[in-house]
Formats: structure tokens, C-alpha cells, sequence
């Protein structure tokens, strides 16, 4: 026997002096604290100022009898489970199953065995135990589970409240931004008519023109990055992949110039699914890094191909799917290099060009939203090729 069985707590009821005699002195003995009720309302008003974890009821009692007290017990929320076995002199089924009807777990038949009525106690107390372990696991657990869902709550309250105010800084960070490089334009090509100004005062409005640049770049990646995990659903549609590439040759025109780049074309395109808002910042942080990391000066050939994945549902059935991909004439990566592509905040040529080491974080998360994969072929000294995967549409050629 346990040491918690051993302090378990047993309430006698019964109005027969030499039956309480007996168990009594024999649960005793066997460690158990014992308590004893003369009839059932006594019974009933003993577990008012103190529970019993188990109680041997007798049945036939005067005034209230045991299936009434039984009755009473179950219908009340603090005594409701307690085990409670009859003690009983009937071999009349009815009354046994009545009993069982009203809640009890068991009975015990007079003249007491006592072997047999220590076994069914320990038993129904080790139930009970077993019982009230999982009772507080699953309390436990709601509560538990209650709290996370509060907290969740809680959490996506505040992202909510700080994705607003994100926005909101960034559109008032943009706005003196975009007016700092609009007037350092105008006094790079406007001003200064009579006095032109020094060498050194040109590079520094440049520098002011270009500082601001990366700022709104980095500010634009930045809600680009918190759109792609955010945004539940986009509108997935076939791809005017030669415009796209035009947009973005607009876009990067000065800095094609700047690094005296060559941008070489397909004559057509395959069509792929995807969203063109998010393509168009894949190309221009390819194409971007590409002219900085490239070659001096930096060529560069984009292009696609169709290719097939086997790792579908069916596989009897490849989907196909559409590389598109940026080739530069830069120096190449290392093995170790290119296992730290496409990490945010990672920057590999920190001596050469400057950046915020978010572009390749956000062209991977764009592009497993839409399906597709992400990847770097390169070996030093034969330069990069860069690309990312969408899945094709119906074959056609554009």
C-alpha cells in the first residue's frame, strides 16, 4: 500500500454498532483515517466541514436510507465524486443496480470479507486518484490553453498596432526623403548658374541624393518583407514577364549606367503564375546585385527555362514548373558563401558595395509563397547564376 493510500480518508455510515465495529478497527489498521456517521443525515452534514475520499454507505438505515443519502451526495457539486460503496445484506439485484443507477462504484456484502473489502477500497481509491490526476492535467491544460489563445490574442493585437505604425513612419520617412533627393536633383542641374560649384561640393550632393535612395530602398524593403508574411492571399495570375523585366530595367536605368553594365535579353518568354508586384522586386534585387558584385564592367544575361519537379502529390504526374534566372561575369562564390545566401541581415561583399542584407531574405520568402523555389549555381572565378522557380502555365510561349 502507498503512502497516499495510507492517509486516504474513510466515512463509515451505518447504525449498526458491531458492523462499524469491524471495519473500523480493521481500516485501521491498515492505516487508513476513519470516520463514522450513525445515519445519513448525520452523514450529510459530517461532509459539510470535511470531504472523505471514499465512503462505505450502508443501505438499510431508518429515517434516510443509504440510496437516498447516496442520491443527495452525487447531486451535490462538492461531494459529487466521491467514490461511494454500499454496504449491504441484500442479494436482490434490483437494489444493486439501483445503486449503481444513483452513482455508486461498488458494494460490499455483509457479513464483511475483509481481505475482499481492502481490496475494493484500494482499488476505488486508486481509481479516484487516477481520476482527480486527470482531472487537474486537463484543467490544467484549458487553462493553459486559455491563456496561450489570450496571449495570442494579445500578440496579434500588437502586431496589428505595430504593423499601422510602421506604415505610418515609413510614409512620413518617405515623404522628406523623396523631397531631399528632388531637391538635390534640382541643385545638381538647376543651380548655381553664376558661381558653379567645387568638385567637392557636387560629390557631396550626390552622396546626400544616393544616401537618401538607400534609405527609401531599405524602408520599401522593409514593408516588402512584413507585406510577404502578413499578406493571407494574392491574386495569383499569368505573368507579362517581358513588361515585368522592362519595369525594372527603368527602375535600375541609373544604376546600369553608373556601373556601365550590359543587360542581355531573350527574344520571348515562357509564361508562369505568380504576382507581378512581388516578381518585379525579385528581378530588381537580382539584377541590382548583380551589376554590383558582377564584373568591371558587369555583364549579365537573364533568362528562362522549363523544368520539371518530382516531388508532387503525383508523382506520376511532374508539375512543371519555369527557372528564371540572372547570369553575371563576377568572381563567383565559394561553397561556404553560398550557404549563407538568402539569410536576412547577411551581407557576403561588405568591402565592396553597400547594403542592408535584405534582398535575398525577401526574394525567398516571395517566391515559396508562390510556389516556388530559390537557388544560387556558382562556381569562383566563372561567376553566379541566380534564380528563382513559378509554376508554368499551360505551356505557352510568350
Amino acid at each position: 500500500m502507498t503512502v497516499e493510500e495510507t492517509k486516504s480518508t474513510i466515512l463509515i455510515v451505518d447504525d449498526v454498532p458491531a458492523n462499524v465495529r469491524v471495519l473500523y478497527e480493521f481500516l485501521l489498521s491498515k492505516g487508513f483515517k476513519v470516520r463514522v456517521a450513525k445515519d445519513g443525515k448525520s452523514a450529510i452534514k459530517t461532509m459539510e466541514h470535511a470531504i472523505p475520499d471514499l465512503v462505505l454507505l450502508d443501505i438499510m438505515m431508518p429515517g434516510m436510507d443509504g440510496f437516498e443519502v447516496c442520491r443527495i451526495l452525487k447531486s451535490q457539486p462538492q461531494t459529487h465524486d466521491i467514490p461511494v460503496m454500499f454496504m449491504t445484506a441484500l442479494a436482490d439485484t434490483i437494489d444493486k443496480i439501483k445503486g449503481f443507477d444513483l452513482g455508486a462504484v461498488d458494494y460490499i456484502t455483509k457479513p464483511f470479507q475483509q481481505e475482499e473489502v481492502l481490496a475494493r477500497i484500494t482499488a476505488h481509491l486508486s481509481i479516484r486518484k487516477l481520476q482527480t490526476q486527470l482531472q487537474n492535467e486537463i484543467k490544467q491544460r484549458i487553462e493553459a490553453e486559455k491563456s496561450l489563445q489570450q496571449h495570442a490574442t494579445e500578440l496579434e493585437q500588437r502586431n496589428q498596432e505595430l504593423d499601422a505604425f510602421a506604415r505610418t513612419v515609413a510614409h512620413d520617412l518617405k515623404n522628406p526623403l523623396n523631397g531631399i533627393i528632388g531637391f538635390t536633383e534640382l541643385l545638381l542641374e538647376e543651380c548655381f548658374p553664376e558661381i558653379p560649384p567645387s568638385p567637392e561640393s557636387i560629390e557631396y550632393l550626390q552622396w546626400i541624393g544616393k544616401a537618401a535612395q538607400k534609405m527609401v530602398s531599405i524602408i520599401d524593403a522593409l514593408l516588402l518583407l512584413a507585406g510577404v508574411s502578413k499578406q493571407a492571399k494574392v491574386e495569383i495570375q499569368p505573368l507579362d514577364m517581358a513588361s515585368i523585366v522592362s519595369q525594372v530595367q527603368q527602375r535600375l536605368a541609373q544604376m546600369i549606367k553608373e556601373y556601365h553594365g550590359t543587360v542581355k535579353l531573350p527574344t520571348s518568354w515562357p509564361v508562369a503564375l505568380g504576382y507581378a508586384p512581388w516578381i518585379e522586386e525579385i528581378w530588381a534585387n537580382y539584377v541590382s546585385n548583380a551589376l554590383k558584385y558582377g564584373g568591371s564592367p558587369p555583364i549579365l544575361e537573364v533568362g528562362a527555362d522549363l523544368i520539371f519537379s518530382s516531388t508532387t502529390v503525383n508523382a506520376s504526374a511532374e508539375a512543371k514548373f519555369i527557372r528564371f534566372w540572372v547570369t553575371d561575369n563576377g568572381p563567383g562564390l565559394s561553397p561556404q558563401a553560398q550557404t549563407q545566401l538568402f539569410t536576412p541581415f547577411t551581407r557576403l561583399h561588405k568591402d565592396k558595395a553597400e547594403g542592408h542584407g535584405l534582398g535575398l531574405s525577401i526574394v525567398q520568402q516571395v517566391v515559396e509563397r508562390l510556389g516556388g523555389q530559390v537557388g544560387v549555381e556558382s562556381h569562383e572565378g566563372k561567376g553566379c547564376r541566380f534564380y528563382f522557380t513559378l509554376p508554368a502555365y499551360a505551356d505557352h510561349q510568350k
